[in-house]
């Protein structure tokens, strides 16, 4: 019996030992609560030179680049700024950018066009817009301690490199805000589905026959 009660109370005193020392207003007990994905402000702006016969080749290619991170990006409006002044070929160079972008595909209603106190007539024309990009966290800054410890506590730094690398290759950072939204669905498909179930026939797509050697063909 006495051996019993000392294994009890061993094995109260070891789970103690093993339990978290963190309270709720203590740091964060886990790698995924103290490196959590987040992302922060952005500013994706080109300048474009003011030329007296108009946009370059360049410069409109360059265009065309810019409005296809901003249809990606889909959040807020491109502002176009032009220098402050009277010069005439800095205007139609202004009023050229809105143009381009409207030719590749910008709403007019997403263009806003305006004016910035520039040291020179001929300053640059600015584009841009705002959006937002995955916060990287410096992990060569983070502590290390690797230390004997004596709870459940994970290491100081353990885990900020996997989220580093997570938000380093995250395409759309807007993903770690929340989900996007879901298309609607192909009413059309799905009443020829439903046709076919109440006919009794088979509702699935006829699978293609394979054929031995395809693949190899394929990549000769």
């Amino acid at each position: 019996m006495l051996r019993a009660l000392l294994l009890a109370a061993a094995a109260t005193a070891g789970l103690g030992a093993c339990a978290p020392t963190g309270g709720a207003g203590g740091p964060p007990l886990t790698p995924l609560s103290r490196y959590a994905l987040r992302v922060e402000p952005g500013l994706d702006r080109i300048a474009l030179a003011v030329h007296e016969n108009g946009l370059s080749a360049t410069q409109q290619a360059a265009l065309g680049d810019f409005a296809d991170r901003y249809l990606a990006s889909g959040a807020g409006v491109v502002r176009i700024e032009g220098p402050s002044g009277d010069d005439p070929a800095a205007a139609r160079q202004t009023w050229a950018v809105r143009t381009a972008l409207q030719a590749v595909g910008l709403p007019a209603e997403r263009i806003v066009v305006g004016s910035y106190a520039a040291p020179d007539p001929r300053a640059p024309v600015l584009a841009g817009f705002e959006t937002v990009r995955a916060a990287i966290p410096d992990c060569a800054a983070e502590p290390r301690a690797m230390e004997n410890r004596f709870s459940n506590n994970s290491s100081i730094g353990l885990g900020c490199a996997i989220n580093a690398n997570l938000a380093a290759q995250i395409a759309d950072p807007r993903d770690i805000v929340g989900p996007r939204p879901i298309s609607p669905p192909d009413s059309g498909r799905a009443a020829v589905v439903f046709d076919d179930y109440r006919r009794g026939e088979p509702t699935s797509a006829s699978q293609e026959p394979l054929v031995e050697g395809r693949i190899a063909r394929a990549v000769e």
